[in-house]
């Protein structure tokens, strides 16, 4: 598996992964994503940022996560065990259904790790669905601290933030 920024050219094939993934989590009981999030315009928006990467076999994406220093609002009522704001954000880390346990997501989280290492910043943000028990089980096993709750969406319930201090 290969993981690389993604280009403007990849968003046909990301938005396939993503409809793929959004399927199988609707398939599972999971209502955290629909038709409407991630959409294209957002995820536009990443590749211009240059903060999207994607992770591939054989130059098929079976996955992709954004990884930036932008927070939601919310984000600061919640008390950081990180207090250096030296810190990066997860966002919408996503895999293909037919690659779902087989380490892509792990994969994508350590290199967001080894970003955290190299540009010598301290932490992991990110907040996940409480009606996704997977992802919070799949990141309490990275060793991600649940800190708190913020709202993010008026007809979600509520989203939970984890941290991780990266050494």
């Amino acid at each position: 598996m290969k993981i690389r920024i993604a280009k403007i050219s990849d968003l046909n094939n990301i938005m396939r992964m993503y409809h793929s993934c959004v399927k199988g989590m609707i398939k599972n009981g999971i209502d955290q994503w629909d038709e409407s999030y991630p959409n294209i315009e957002i995820i536009q928006e990443d590749l211009r940022a240059n903060t999207y990467y994607v992770a591939e076999i054989n130059s098929q994406i079976i996955g992709g996560i954004n990884i930036d220093r932008n927070q939601d609002p919310t984000y600061l009522n919640i008390s950081w065990q990180d207090k250096s704001n030296s810190f990066l954000v997860v966002h919408r880390l996503a895999v293909q259904e037919s690659f779902w346990n087989q380490k892509v997501g792990k994969n994508l989280m350590l290199f967001t790790e080894h970003l955290v290492k190299k540009k010598r910043l301290n932490s992991i943000r990110l907040d996940t669905y409480s009606g996704n028990p997977k992802a919070m089980i799949f990141y309490k096993k990275l060793g991600y601290i649940e800190l708190g709750t913020i709202y993010l969406k008026p007809n979600k319930n509520e989203y939970y933030c984890f941290e991780k201090i990266i050494k």
